[in-house]
């Protein structure tokens, strides 16, 4: 190589590398802050390409993004003092990187001081409602509320949170049997309540129907009484009629029904020849043909 080109190729190297060290570009989704000897000087929000001072000034990026925070599950006291493992995450932005850089340098400093905020806020808020009331639909706007508390503390550090949301709340595992023994005896004490209540129902219907049973039977033996009188009158009428139509005849229709029901199998009757028990079959009796004059 010709050694007439090392200067000149000393003398690129030497502008890339003061290029290099006087620029800094700034992308489309990130802001900066410029640095001299440790103090900020100037703040960038615009993307580009700009100027600082080789070997003095530095920059400090920070994204313009929307950042996400979860924080760890932390216990959290109820205002009817049931007590609540809460899991969170937090929507968050930095809107002054000045600020920022000034409160918490980096993204863990800021997740630390967001750590504080929003869960001082949840204690705050969750310790003015009851477990009904978290669990319920008022739950939107209790995240509201600490939403907004928590994004006007945030300020002070350049921070605007946008959103507070809990994935998951629920009860610590020391207090879950607790609490399924307490469901279990409400459940009892209704189902006793239900028992009773429908066991009362159905000694009700039981006694309505039996009186009405009752009340039905009796009204049927009246009305059977009632029939059987008037058949029976309607009998003696008849009987009465016939008999004083015939009488012979009707006397020979009961001296029949008497034979029929008493002159049975094995039926022994002690009676007199002569008396009027036996008056029709004596007529029965087969007389002697008489003899010839």
């Amino acid at each position: 190589m010709d050694r007439r080109w090392i200067p000149i190729l000393s003398i690129v190297g030497l502008l890339v590398a003061s290029w290099n060290l006087a620029t800094f570009t700034v992308p489309q989704w990130m802001q900066a802050v410029v640095l001299q000897l440790g103090d900020p000087v100037r703040t960038i929000r615009e993307p580009g390409l700009y100027f600082k001072i080789p070997f003095i000034q530095s920059v400090s990026y920070f994204d313009k993004r929307l950042l996400d925070y979860d924080a760890s599950p932390k216990e959290l006291l109820t205002r009817d003092k049931q007590q609540l493992v809460v899991d969170n995450y937090t929507r968050w932005r930095i809107v002054d990187p000045l600020q920022f850089y000034r409160a918490v340098r980096d993204e863990m400093g800021a997740q630390s001081r967001l750590d504080d905020i929003v869960y001082s806020n949840l204690r705050e808020n969750f310790g003015r409602q009851t477990l009904q009331q978290i669990v319920s639909r008022k739950g939107g706007e209790l995240m509201q509320d600490i939403t907004r508390r928590s994004d006007e503390r945030a300020r002070d550090y350049g921070i605007e949170i946008l959103d507070v949301r809990i994935k998951r709340a629920e009860l610590p595992e020391k207090n879950e049997q607790n609490v399924f023994s307490r469901m279990r005896t409400e459940r009892e004490r209704l189902a006793k309540k239900s028992r009773a209540e429908g066991e009362e129902a159905a000694s009700r219907i039981r006694s309505e129907s039996d009186r009405d049973a009752t009340v039905l039977i009796a009204e049927a033996e009246r009305q059977a009484q009632v029939r059987r009188g008037e058949g029976d009158a309607g009998a003696i009428k008849i009987y009465a009629e016939a008999y004083g139509r015939d009488r012979e005849f009707f006397e020979l229709v009961r001296t029949l029904d008497t034979y029929r029901t008493s002159l049975t199998e094995g039926t022994t009757l002690v009676l007199s020849p002569e008396g009027t028990f036996f008056r029709y079959l004596k007529q029965l009796e087969p007389r002697e043909p008489s003899s010839a004059p």
